[in-house]
Formats: C-alpha cells, sequence, structure tokens
C-alpha cells in the first residue's frame, strides 16, 4: 500500500529532517525513498556533502519506515546506527532508499543506501529501531 510522501513530510515540519530539506517521494511499508539536494549550509569545509547530513537522512528514512510498521500506540528509538562511506557527494541530488532487513516485536533493522544523482553509492547505513510500547 502506497502511502502519500506529502503526509510524511507533514510529519517532519519543524524537525532536522526539514532544516536538512529532505523531501519523501516513495513509500511503503516495505520501502521508503527520500532525496535532498546538496547545498552549501550541508556542505564540509572542503566542499563535499557531510557526512552527518548523511548520516541524518539515513536515520530519517529508517525512524519513518519504522513507524509505518509500528502497532498502534508505539513508537520508536534509534539505538544502534552504522554507516560505511564510499564516495564524497558533491553537487545535485542525493537520494535514500531504506528497506528491512529485520521487522519484530521488539526491533527492527533497517539498510539504507544513499545514492547520487548517477545513481553511484556513496554510503550505506544499518540501523536498528527500539520498537516502544
Amino acid at each position: 500500500m502506497e502511502i502519500d510522501p506529502a503526509v510524511l513530510e507533514e510529519t517532519q515540519r519543524g524537525t532536522l529532517a526539514e532544516l536538512l530539506g529532505i523531501r519523501f517521494v516513495e513509500a511503503t511499508k516495505d520501502r521508503v525513498v527520500a532525496q535532498l539536494t546538496i547545498r552549501d549550509a550541508l556542505r564540509t569545509h572542503g566542499g563535499k556533502l557531510h557526512g552527518g547530513t548523511i548520516m541524518a537522512l539515513a536515520d530519517t528514512v529508517g525512524a519513518t519506515a519504522t513507524v509505518l510498521n509500528l502497532p498502534p500506540g508505539a513508537g520508536t528509538t534509534t539505538i544502534e546506527s552504522k554507516t560505511n562511506f564510499f564516495a564524497p557527494g558533491q553537487e545535485g541530488i542525493v537520494r535514500a532508499e531504506t528497506v528491512p532487513l529485520h521487522r519484530g516485536r521488539r526491533t527492527m533493522v533497517w539498510q539504507t543506501r544513499i545514492t547520487d544523482e548517477s545513481g553511484r553509492l556513496l554510503a550505506q547505513t544499518i540501523q536498528t529501531q527500539m520498537v516502544l510500547a
């Protein structure tokens, strides 16, 4: 079942996701895709996309995917996150796509791939989300 990306963006108003400019483009319980445009405020002193921006993008997308899979009344928090960086983001739009590796009653694990406009892999994050009753 497709979830309206505009609804997801509305839930992010006033948060770091909005500050970073994260835009949701696709969402189901099995896959969430978001993107952001690289701009000067998101770069390192060396001019590349900051790794913290990439990690925040991945965390936002993985947490959002978890929320879409929670039972009624439950919440979530990230309890572990590991990111491997492969190439620097330099210009344009980066895309984050997350898919589940595990969806349990107490934890969910998501794998997020961050790519540039050419499809080049910039980073991969695996995060564990705790399900809060």
